[in-house]
């Protein structure tokens, strides 16, 4: 797509966004009103009905059940005769279910080109060589029995109140830990709690139980990385009840602040950023905008050795081979496969659900259709380099290069595992307005468009919307990315951070007891 050059008022070339030479759509930039001229690869069209912006207004004729095409890809089929100058959208255009291909990668394709210099950020070194951007306390509740309790503990530790160099202790509450079955789900919540607790951006973690819960705090410990002093466990029950937990938690994490606080930023080479990748209140304008500059500054990460994750397994079907087709290895596009297959088993449980079920109500307002077109915008952010490894949900994260991780598209439980895989650093791009962060991970919000960006300021961090306005490129908003990610990194404060926002919220996938 070439950058316009918006002067003022929008013109008939500059009203519309025109992909792929190949698509039989375009995407209105602006408002289009009924009988609007536009002029589209020097063709003069008029509109045939009203058409808002983000959304699609077709350039010739579509027959009934010919493939509509974006981004030069089918996003679904003609479900009614489709005249010129029509508004395309849900009312004629029909969701197509593709399968899978079975062509998949034979030989070995390398990793990311390393650039000659390689940038740094002040960060905090960890004795398992990781990095940490941020330097908090954390105290989690290893089921709902002590949910309240880690609250109560968190809460004796005001921001105000800490030394210079610590961020804060902060408190994971949740609703799982028992009546869950043993097995993969029990397992996959030890991994989030693991995750959250032995984190690059925690110097010292505190996890409390009841004493009897199916997630036991004694089976953490029996893990070799669990012990060392930065990481303590206690139970209601062996502690005296919920008065007497609080205060021996108390007394541990002051133990643990006096140790963070001696610790300080040093330089540290940006190869150590693990960047979770995610979207939320998408809009028709994220994959023309933030997706594909965030995908600029994820090759740039993995130009530097550093790793980007490319999360939301729902947001990757119908363009799977995009991603497939950069596998590393046939192995790598086998796990890729796995957990995508996986996934449909995993809602067909669920009787009517169907991938199709994931544009909300606000997407398609933006201009998403369906799944597949939601998806192609989606891949984007990930860039254009080889995926290097596929992982669960929580795994941690070992690989550099582009990572695929399995999670929900459901943006706080998404992110709940990223964080839980050990990033460093979340980037999230949204079209409608999305106000998520994390305990311990920076989030970074990217819009995808002016007007959003203006009228939710407290909210967004990078304006990704000048894209579309004409006053930056692609390439310009990528790099403008990776350039306050590095500040990030180094202790500036995000929007969301800023604001508070804390969200937590395991995946429980499993039935309950």
């Amino acid at each position: 797509m070439a950058l316009l050059r918006i002067q003022n008022a929008p013109t008939a070339e500059t009203s519309t966004i025109h992909l792929h030479p190949s698509d039989n759509v375009a995407i209105a930039r602006v408002p289009l009103g009924v009988g609007q001229m536009v002029r589209v690869a020097g063709r003069e069209l008029y509109t045939a009905s009203a058409i808002p912006a983000g959304h699609k207004m077709a350039l010739r004729d579509i027959a009934a059940g010919e493939h509509v095409i974006r981004y030069g890809c089918a996003i679904g089929r003609a479900s009614t005769a489709i005249h010129a100058g029509e508004h395309v959208h849900a009312q004629n255009l029909a969701f197509e279910e593709t399968a899978i291909s079975d062509e998949l990668p034979v030989t070995e394709r390398a990793a990311a080109a390393r650039v000659g210099e390689v940038p740094a950020f002040l960060g905090y070194e960890r004795s398992d060589g990781r990095a940490g951007t941020r330097n908090y306390i954390a105290v989690a509740a290893a089921s709902n029995c002590a949910a309240h309790t880690v609250e109560l503990i968190a809460a004796r530790f005001p921001a105000e109140s800490l030394p210079e160099g610590v961020d804060g202790v902060v408190a994971f509450p949740h609703s799982e830990g028992c009546g869950h079955t043993i097995g993969p789900d029990t397992r996959q919540l030890q991994r989030v709690i693991s995750g959250v607790l032995d984190h690059p951006n925690v110097a010292g973690g505190v996890l409390l139980g009841l004493g009897c819960e199916m997630n036991r705090v004694q089976n953490y410990f029996a893990q070799e990385t669990w012990r060392s002093e930065r990481l303590v466990g206690l139970t209601l029950q062996s502690s005296g009840g919920t008065r007497a937990a609080v205060e021996a938690g108390v007394r541990e994490v002051q133990r643990m602040i006096d140790a963070a606080a001696a610790t300080r930023r040093v330089s540290i080479p940006a190869s150590k950023i693990v960047l979770g990748l995610n979207c939320g209140g998408s809009d028709s304008f994220s994959g023309i905008s933030a997706n594909p500059a965030l995908g600029v500054c994820s090759d740039l990460l993995a130009g530097v050795g550093a790793a980007a994750v490319l999360a939301e397994t729902t947001e990757i079907f119908g363009a799977e081979q995009l991603l497939l087709r950069r596998a590393r290895s046939r192995d790598v596009a086998e796990k890729l496969v796995h957990y995508v297959r996986l996934y449909k088993r995993y809602l067909s449980q669920f009787g009517g659900s169907s991938f199709d079920d994931n544009p909300t109500p606000g997407n398609k307002e933006g201009g998403l259709t369906n799944i597949v077109e939601k998806s192609l915008g989606a891949v984007a952010k990930g860039g254009t380099s080889t995926l290097m490894d596929v992982v669960d949900y929580a795994e941690r994260v070992v690989s550099p290069g582009l990572v695929f991780m399995n999670t929900p598209g459901y943006d706080p439980v998404s992110l709940t595992g990223l964080a839980a895989g050990g990033v460093n650093l979340i980037a999230f791009t949204t079209g409608r307005g999305s106000a998520i962060g994390f305990p311990t991970v920076p989030v970074l919000k990217i819009a995808t468009n002016s007007d959003m960006y203006s009228n939710m300021l407290d909210n967004m961090d990078v304006n990704a919307g000048r894209i579309l306005d004409g006053d930056a490129s692609v390439e310009e908003i990528g790099r403008e990315i990776f350039e306050r990610l590095l500040e990030v990194a180094s202790g500036r404060r995000t929007c969301s951070e800023v604001l508070g926002h804390k969200e937590f919220v395991p995946w429980r996938i499993g039935p309950v007891l």
